[in-house]
């Protein structure tokens, strides 16, 4: 999510680097939102690759973030990239110059994650992170 919204969500961007939804336990997602691409709408740019063991074993989600491309990766292998195109403005692509924060989440419940319900057994639950890194080209 980007320091500044002014222009509300999903309008401003977001990019999920790790998706999971607990009733499809093998399955992680990397997403975009932007005004012109989210889920309300349906027109969300997002792929998603099997991690068979991903609730069980520690992975490496990684998103290599240019100006003018995004590529997700699991493992060290990737399974998605989107490249931004001639004719996008800010409406597909606000992801060029703000400066966006890390956000870590567990989302359970709400109208994907809980589309086929919550099983009440699985509490309490954690997310175990070993380490997060943050790296930047040299200049």
């Amino acid at each position: 999510m980007p320091d500044n919204c002014d222009e509300g969500w999903p309008n401003c961007g977001e990019i999920d680097i790790m998706e999971h939804v607990g009733y499809d336990e093998g399955r992680v997602h990397g997403t975009i939102h932007t005004d012109a691409f989210n889920h309300v709408e349906g027109t969300q740019i997002g792929d998603s690759t099997v991690v068979g063991d991903a609730t069980e074993a520690f992975h490496v989600y990684a998103l290599t973030w240019t100006a003018d491309r995004l590529d997700w990766s699991v493992d060290g292998s990737v399974y998605q990239t989107v490249e931004r195109q001639p004719d996008w403005g800010f409406a597909e692509w606000p992801f060029a110059d703000k400066l966006f924060h890390l956000k870590i989440n567990i989302a359970i419940g709400g109208s994907w994650g809980g589309a086929e319900g919550v099983d009440d057994s699985i509490f309490p639950v954690s997310m175990d992170l070993d380490y997060v890194c943050v790296y930047q080209p040299r200049p």
